[in-house]
């Protein structure tokens, strides 16, 4: 098999040498935030927003006021995108069960679920403002029951972003501030003067908000790494090049970095794809953005076989990936690395960008090889727990224990186990040494 790029993007070591500078400016960033606090972020945001309010917390009735600024349908376009998104995380927050169970008679082992107790969730809104990211993230966490939802945007066009604030509000966020990029992720996972830390971090971004992500992580909790906005299309010849190209310039306008990639086994609609993109970015308004993206960062991938445009996507791992074939329920059954998959041509990205209900908030860079996307498990810890009722279930189980941690030589270990077994089971264990096995009676 033989795979022919019609179209190439950057290559990996220039890609690595954008990523080594984001990385670096973000090191420092965070630095100087832990260390000079509210100060420091105030700085930033004078410096990339042009924005110093008195208070990057917006009051009560500052957002009220902001609200009231967003048109009846508007905010009803808002509500039912809010719904659909709800309603699919209660279906899910329906499938996380807790469970108990006798696994020896007498020892009783458990999971509870515990919604985490409070998330930072980042609204990108400096090129766009990213009005469904307030869904995505805020609503879900509502879902799940975390009891301090805190959510953060970037001043747009000077100001905060009206309806942004209002998807925010209407989707249960507790504080709103409004402070953008890696300053508004550091300031709510390592704390200031005035914003209160969180236990988790979650929400899309620039390349600067997910690189902040990596280096928070382990400081505090975060969904995935979610970077820069990545496109897939798999496509045969039950497609044409109109859809093919809308679609993939629809995600390239992102930004200047979004990566977006065709497969397809049709040579003809490859160089009619080509085209179209063309045409296309004579007449869309966002072509600047668009344009620079496709340039850089797009691809044709031309594949001999259905097997092999699937062995090229899985190890692509695209965030989004759109199926446009005539067995596009096989792509289903046989895809394993994405972040979410839009089956058939009826869908298509933006659907679940911006309304149809499962979460937009998705791995990037290859990440889904290993996890999915933000949905409202991630806001839930599932913990354990064990009692023990009898005082034979004790004894049996310290004898065990006793044994197995003195083979490993963990003595302190052995002796947790072995006062067991003298208390509860009447046996005379010298300090330091393991039980004997006991024989059936």
């Amino acid at each position: 098999m033989t795979v022919e790029f019609i179209k190439k993007s950057l290559n990996e070591k220039q890609r690595a040498e954008e990523n080594n500078k984001v990385k670096a400016v973000v090191e420092n960033t965070l630095k100087e935030i832990e260390l000079k606090g509210d100060s420091y972020v105030r700085e930033l945001s004078e410096k990339f927003d042009k924005y110093s309010p008195s208070s990057f917390r917006l009051s009560e009735d500052e957002i009220s006021k902001l609200v009231d600024e967003v048109s009846d349908n508007d905010k009803e376009d808002i509500r039912f995108a809010q719904k659909q998104v709800r309603s699919f995380a209660e279906a899910q927050l329906k499938s996380l069960s807790e469970i108990e169970v006798e696994t020896q008679p007498g020892v009783i082992l458990g999971h509870k679920n515990i919604p985490v107790q409070s998330v930072g969730c980042y609204v990108p809104a400096g090129k766009f403002p990213m009005v469904a990211s307030a869904h995505m993230s805020v609503v879900t966490a509502s879902v799940a029951g975390v009891p301090r939802i805190i959510a953060t945007t970037p001043p747009y066009q000077g100001k905060p972003n009206a309806a942004v604030v209002t998807a925010m509000k209407m989707g249960g966020a507790h504080e709103i501030y409004v402070l953008g990029g890696m300053q508004g992720v550091g300031a709510m996972a390592i704390g200031t003067e005035t914003i209160e830390p969180v236990d988790m971090i979650v929400g899309p971004g620039n390349a600067y908000v997910a690189e902040a992500k990596r280096q928070l992580f382990g400081k505090v909790g975060i969904d995935l790494f979610a970077g820069p906005t990545e496109t897939m299309i798999i496509c045969d010849d039950t497609v044409d090049a109109e859809i093919c190209a809308t679609d993939l310039l629809g995600q390239a306008e992102h930004g200047y970095n979004s990566p977006a990639i065709m497969i397809t086994n049709s040579r003809d609609l490859a160089t009619e794809t080509i085209k179209e993109i063309d045409r296309l970015l004579k007449i869309l308004p966002t072509k600047d953005t668009a344009g620079v993206s496709w340039k850089d960062y797009g691809e044709i991938i031309l594949c001999e076989s259905y097997d092999e445009m699937l062995m090229k996507a899985n190890e692509i791992a695209s965030e989004h990936v759109q199926v446009m074939t005539d067995r596009d329920e096989w792509f289903l059954k046989n895809m394993t690395s994405y972040g979410a998959l839009f089956l058939g041509a009826r869908t298509n990205v933006a659907n679940g960008d911006k309304v149809i209900g499962t979460n937009h908030t998705l791995p990037t860079k290859k990440a889904g090889r290993y996890t999915g996307g933000l949905w409202v498990g991630k806001f839930i810890k599932t913990h354990t727990y064990q009692k023990i009722t009898t005082d034979e279930a004790a004894t049996k189980i310290a004898e065990y224990g006793s044994r197995l941690s003195y083979l490993e030589g963990f003595i302190g270990h052995a002796e947790q186990c072995n006062v067991r077994a003298r208390r509860y089971g009447g046996i005379n264990v010298a300090y330091g040494k393991p039980v004997s096995k006991i024989k059936p009676k």
